[in-house]
């Protein structure tokens, strides 16, 4: 499931192909700039993938139940391990434009995918989230990532509901709550992915320091930009990371 900027991921597969969402019944359409909008089904070696080039928000209007709904149609295709990307602000010291963060958890300020009816089909009334995104996934991220010489870190991702950007106020108490990063995306789909029993691994890409932090305002451009400058050693990491993702699932 790749974020804003990073769909070109999806470029690399093999006997690729691509399926626009509006043809898919039921499927939320994307208005998100940066995210094209296609399901693209093909090969990353001889590793089957289906990839998101780019996926639906709660800031455009739709429920945490709507944004999950592409991975309960995932899970029913019956994939085992999901690998989620996101454009994400950086607030922990240590984190600058372009680097990765391999998320080891998540604060969770959108709501909850899970709340009404329970659909036995696809797992507990209650699930389980202590190990959300999954520690070999995470270990195995962050060899790749430093055999690719990129800047890796580990991290918490709080998830807001945007569309604005946060407040140097809030940023703060991100801080102060225990968050490296900030977005918009990509929790309400994890937490719909556990509860399946699929397993998870998240990256963010830092796009932009988040507010106060650099004391410049903060623009989707900039987003974007940093997305497209970092594409060349995303693609090459997702390129020896998913076989790997894989081979555990085996």
């Amino acid at each position: 499931m790749l974020g804003s900027g990073l769909g070109g991921f999806a470029d690399e597969l093999t006997d690729r192909t691509v399926i626009p969402y509006a043809q898919i019944p039921h499927f939320p359409a994307t208005s998100a700039e940066g995210h094209a909008g296609n399901l693209v089904v093909g090969k990353i070696g001889g590793t089957p993938v289906a990839a998101m080039q780019g996926r639906i928000h709660s800031y455009e209007g739709h429920s945490p139940q709507r944004v999950a709904f592409p991975m309960r149609v995932l899970a029913r295709l019956g994939i085992k391990g999901a690998l989620l990307t996101n454009a994400a602000g950086g607030i922990g010291p240590q984190l600058k434009r372009g680097c990765l963060v391999v998320l080891k958890d998540h604060i969770n300020f959108q709501g909850n995918p899970l709340t009404g009816p329970n659909d036995d089909r696809f797992g507990p009334r209650f699930p389980d989230m202590t190990e959300a995104y999954a520690e070999d996934f995470r270990r195995m991220a962050l060899e790749e990532g430093r055999n690719h010489g990129i800047d890796i870190f580990e991290g918490v991702y709080a998830a807001v509901p945007g569309p604005s950007y946060e407040t140097p106020a809030e940023i703060r108490f991100l801080r102060t709550i225990g968050a490296d990063t900030v977005g918009m995306s990509t929790v309400p789909e994890v937490i719909v992915a556990r509860h399946c029993g699929i397993k998870v691994l998240a990256i963010s890409c830092v796009t932009n320091l988040a507010a106060g932090l650099s004391g410049q305002p903060i623009n989707h451009a900039e987003v974007l930009e940093t997305g497209e400058r970092v594409r060349g050693q995303f693609v090459g990491l997702l390129r020896t990371l998913v076989p790997r993702m894989a081979g555990a699932l085996k």
